[in-house]
């Protein structure tokens, strides 16, 4: 895994996919920001399958974001995946969700997500919220060593 602060953003709302990206562009957070409006396509990117069949698997993204209500295959599932293969359960999964569902936050924490937030309704602070998350999880968190991300 390289030093690159990728990010890959998984929503399907077009308008929140933007001020999300619009919130980490502005300031600079991650210096590559890839988007899947779906949980399969979220799958494909993390696991090179499909249209991303060509990618390193170990250039993997240093953060998630990640939505819950997704089309094919939802939040929890996309979760599910990732936290189950060795070589991607260190990736940093932050749910942001509009979710109030204490069972989809109890079933996010018991999958092993690493933050759960409730997405703001208010556009200034939607767009702090997610400024906040990419400095804290690209910034001041340490990333897992590399050897976290080994096959067991």
């Amino acid at each position: 895994m390289d030093n690159q602060m990728r990010i890959l953003l998984v929503e399907d709302n077009p308008a929140d996919a933007e001020l999300s990206l619009h919130a980490l562009r502005k300031e600079k957070v991650g210096n590559q920001i890839d988007l899947a409006t779906d949980g399969e396509e979220a799958l494909d990117f993390v696991f090179c399958r499909g249209r991303f069949a060509d990618r390193n698997m170990n250039d993997q993204p240093r953060l998630i974001l990640l939505d819950l209500k997704l089309p094919k295959l939802d939040g929890l599932q996309v979760l599910r995946e990732i936290k189950n293969h060795p070589q991607t359960r260190a990736i940093p999964v932050v749910i942001l969700t509009s979710s109030k569902e204490e069972r989809d936050m109890v079933e996010s924490y018991r999958l092993g997500v690493n933050s759960y937030i409730q997405k703001p309704v208010d556009f200034g602070q939607f767009r702090e919220t997610v400024k906040q998350l990419g400095l804290y999880w690209l910034v001041v968190n340490q990333p897992p060593p590399t050897k976290a991300f080994a096959s067991n």
